[in-house]
């Protein structure tokens, strides 16, 4: 029997249990059965403040009622009022029964298109792009793992009027026979903001340098894609570095061809007006209208972003668009859907965007204490550098060693992020994330190499895993927490997908990493009968294949050694 097939039984009783105390036909949910925290007993818990409002009692009242009225029987061992929760004890064999039963059945219900990342061109990655790199990578993942067809779109910041003043700085003060790194790029750009403070001038001048651009000028084409090349290049080695890789590398300029088409189609449906020169789109209940293009002519983000919305309807289809997009941004993209939804797009419901909370490093949002942007491969870097000194001083005869460092230094940076919830700011600390104890990642990847080096102490002792070992002689508490642990991972990723919400698979692999090491600890698994072993060792497989597939869902190595 499946965790849910439990969890659905058990909703179906405790509504039973509702009517017998209080005569009131309330329905309780599934869903509402969570596995409690710790100190709390039980494998699951009822949490009796929804009912509460509507029975009219005070939740503990409700909660001692319910444990009279539900016999403890099969799957439940034990039912008990603790305060306002009702928790319930399961059986141990049918925990494992759920553990080992068979695969949840895929949820797919169409293709969803990842909008994340989205660097702009002539920048470097800074360390706040890890968040909508890691949070859209895990969200592909997630949906890839429960049977979605997924389009990871790197939508790139390649376009706007930031291109004319770089095409003007280019022209003024750089050589053309050198070949320029993103550095200098960017330090163009800089200068050019500098000088335009004394000469106001050279802002009309980029202004029409972007224009010259959006007509398909051959100079400025050729200087913008040269700026794109570098640029790209220098983005893929931080790509490499963390794992990620993208369906579609597109950015802003490949929709420049459907800018006018898609004003025109908006145009057709009576909803552009225009304004003090700009063409606008007014807004129901909105005081400002959205901005389709300046009173120069040049177009601005949102004309791009609802060209490109229609352009992925129309070659993808998609069931659902997230937008894994900074939670500053959130006016514009209630701006672009209450456009594609009054120009009669069914499909504008389906579009969402992911928002999140800023990353302060240094109790600053992503600078040094000098104001510099830190950069995310410096981050990554110097991740990986501590925790070669860790493995170095741990263990000195590591193989590879560069290898795990890598692994551990860039999950430590990785799992810091996905274990918060997206919507909350995030300050990042080298000693903390890097930290083998806590919640952390190497905490996590521990577990995994801890079940890793027992299996290979099995293997030298002659002792084979067995994947169709009687499971019969499990029953311990830390046996059956661990296979409780393991049963809930269908629902772990369902629910990161519905929520958007990563954090739900990172708090799933810290709870399963958790349950393993009190497992390790307290069980043992080669110095007991054979029976025993077999089984234990068929059990932390499974709790091992798991922890590494919940990490890799993450864009987190699971090594095997460290």
């Amino acid at each position: 029997m499946a965790a849910r097939r439990v969890k659905a039984l058990l909703a179906g009783r405790l509504q039973q249990a509702v009517r017998t105390a209080f005569g009131a036909d309330e329905p309780v949910d599934a869903a509402q059965l969570q596995t409690p925290p710790p100190p709390h007993e039980g494998d699951l818990s009822l949490g009796c403040f929804a009912l509460s409002k509507k029975l009219r009692k005070p939740p503990a009242e409700i909660a001692a009622a319910l444990a009279k009225a539900l016999p403890p029987e099969k799957p439940l061992a034990k039912v008990q009022a603790v305060g306002p929760y009702l928790n319930l004890t399961l059986e141990a064999a049918d925990v494992i029964q759920a553990a080992f039963g068979p695969a949840p059945a895929a949820t797919a219900t169409g293709t969803v298109v990842v909008d994340f990342s989205s660097p702009n061109i002539a920048k470097h990655m800074a360390v706040y792009h890890l968040r909508s790199t890691m949070i859209g990578n895990a969200l592909c993942r997630i949906h890839r793992a429960l049977g979605w067809k997924v389009v990871g779109v790197n939508h790139l910041g390649d376009w706007g009027t930031g291109f004319g003043k770089l095409i003007v700085g280019w022209k003024r003060w750089w050589d053309p026979r050198q070949e320029p790194t993103v550095t200098d790029l960017n330090a163009l750009y800089v200068r050019f903001g500098q000088k335009a403070k004394a000469d106001p001038k050279l802002e009309e001048e980029a202004r029409a340098a972007f224009l010259a651009l959006e007509k398909g000028d051959g100079e400025s084409r050729r200087l913008w894609q040269r700026f794109r090349d570098t640029s790209l290049g220098e983005f893929q080695k931080v790509y490499d570095l963390l794992g990620v890789s993208f369906d579609e590398v597109s950015g802003e300029s490949v929709y420049e061809p459907d800018l006018e088409p898609t004003i025109a189609l908006l145009r057709a449906k009576g909803m552009v007006s225009e304004s003090e020169g700009a063409l606008v789109v007014a807004l129901p209940g909105k005081e400002k209208p959205c901005l389709l293009k300046k009173s120069d002519g040049a177009t601005l983000y949102a004309t791009r972003d609802l060209a490109a919305a229609i352009s992925h309807q129309k070659r993808h289809a998609f069931t659902r668009k997230l937008y894994v997009v900074d939670a500053g941004q959130s006016l514009h993209f209630v701006e672009v859907f209450a456009v594609l939804a009054a120009a009669g797009f069914e499909w504008a419901s389906r579009c969402e965007h992911v928002p999140f909370g800023i990353l302060r490093f240094g109790g600053k949002r992503g600078r040094t204490r000098e104001g510099g942007v830190v950069l995310l491969k410096d981050v990554l870097d110097e991740a990986t550098s501590r925790a070669l000194e860790i493995i170095r001083k741990n263990s000195p005869d590591l193989a590879d060693a560069h290898t795990v460092a890598r692994q551990v230094g860039i999950g430590a940076v990785v799992f810091n992020d996905l274990k918060n919830k997206r919507t909350k700011d995030i300050d990042f600390d080298f000693d903390e994330a890097l930290a083998f104890e806590g919640e952390t990642g190497p905490y996590v990847q521990y577990a995994h190499v801890r079940a890793c080096g027992i299996l290979r102490k099995a293997k030298e002792a002659g002792i084979a895993l067995d994947p169709a070992a009687d499971l019969s002689p499990l029953g311990l508490p830390e046996e059956k927490a661990l296979a409780w642990r393991l049963s809930l991972w269908g629902e772990a990723l369902e629910r990161a997908s519905r929520e958007a919400e990563p954090s739900v698979v990172a708090g799933y692999v810290l709870d399963l990493a958790k349950a393993l090491h009190t497992f390790h600890y307290k069980v043992p698994v080669l110095k007991a009968s054979p029976a025993e072993t077999a089984a234990r060792l068929r059990l932390m497989d499974a709790a091992r294949l798991r922890l590494a597939e919940g990490l890799a869902v993450l864009g987190i190595a699971a090594p095997e050694q460290m």
